[in-house]
């Protein structure tokens, strides 16, 4: 259950992450409040989760999830462009946080 929770607290990473840049500094209300909620989500989840995984790979599982689902969306949104190198880079991000669950215990 704690890899559930940690995979899903790294979606809303990228929630809160996406919603603060949106906010422009805290400026405009509705996305600042879904980066607060985003936030509230991400660290219960994060905090919930590190009480069964270990909090070096369960920290470094959520920032890879969270990093690679932001620049996923940036791209898939127009935000930020696409390459062959960019999606390379992400997929061995997402394989070495693969590679961290099948490695822990």
């Amino acid at each position: 259950m704690g890899w559930t929770i940690l995979v899903i607290s790294g979606l809303f990473e990228a929630v809160w992450a996406t919603a603060l840049s949106r906010s422009e500094g805290f400026s405009r209300l509705v996305p600042s409040l879904v980066f607060l909620g985003g936030l509230v989500v991400s660290m219960a989840g994060l905090a919930w989760a590190l009480r069964d995984i270990p909090v070096g790979t369960g920290y470094a599982v959520w920032v890879g999830i969270g990093a690679a689902t932001t620049a996923v969306w940036a791209m898939a949104t127009g935000a930020e462009s696409v390459s062959v190198v960019r999606i390379l880079l992400l997929v061995g991000l997402v394989a070495c946080v693969a590679g961290l669950k099948l490695t822990s215990h």
